[in-house]
């Protein structure tokens, strides 16, 4: 195939932010702050790749998933091997992030179904702040939304270019902050706004 492989954690990056996905996937520009360090505190026990049995079911942690068909590949946070098929679950930080699992979490749902052969209906998204499971059902609608993310993601990787900053309450707790400059390249009327506050006279 002559498509580029795309990482799934893309999706969750687009999902949040695109420009924010073209910082770190075209730019390679990648800042920790104390979201992102959570989030790799939150993972570091489920990255082991483990294969261990809990309560009579299979649990793999650290899986490597790929499909072919669509070009993408990554790392399942946790897939349960349950007697009705693969169950994955995507683990964040907070319920915020968590919002932006979705995509990210049908996508490991199509590549496990591409890869054992049997049909992934339900995944879920765990949060670490509460120690709680949200079921996420992985029905047609959001698999026809997370293929077409995918080729979002794809053209947007393929451009090379950023998109414009969105310049909004996002940005308060974006790690890439620094490197996209939201409030100078934003839109025309916040970026005069921020220009005359900088250059406003003293007294």
């Amino acid at each position: 195939m002559d498509e580029e492989e795309i990482l799934i954690s893309a999706l969750a990056h687009w999902s949040y932010c695109p420009r924010q996905c073209a910082l770190i996937h075209v730019e390679e520009l990648f800042e920790e702050n104390v979201f992102t360090v959570r989030g790799v505190l939150a993972h570091e026990r489920v990255h082991r790749g483990q294969v261990v049995v809990e309560d009579g079911v299979r649990v793999a942690r650290g899986l490597p998933i790929w499909s072919e068909r669509l070009r993408i590949v990554g790392v399942a946070d946790v897939v349960e091997f349950r007697p009705t098929g693969p169950y994955p679950v995507e683990h964040k930080v907070d319920r915020s992030s968590a919002r932006h699992a979705q995509l990210q979490l049908c996508a490991q749902a199509l590549c496990l179904e591409e890869m054992f052969g049997q049909p992934v209906p339900f995944g879920a998204v765990f949060i670490h702040s509460t120690r709680r499971r949200v079921e996420v059902a992985l029905d047609a609608a959001l698999r026809a939304e997370t293929e077409a993310a995918i080729q979002q993601v794809r053209t947007l990787l393929a451009s090379g270019t950023l998109p414009p900053a969105p310049n909004d309450a996002r940005c308060r707790t974006c790690a890439q902050r620094d490197q996209c400059l939201p409030m100078a390249v934003g839109e025309p009327e916040r970026l005069r706004a921020f220009q005359r506050e900088l250059f406003r006279p003293e007294g």
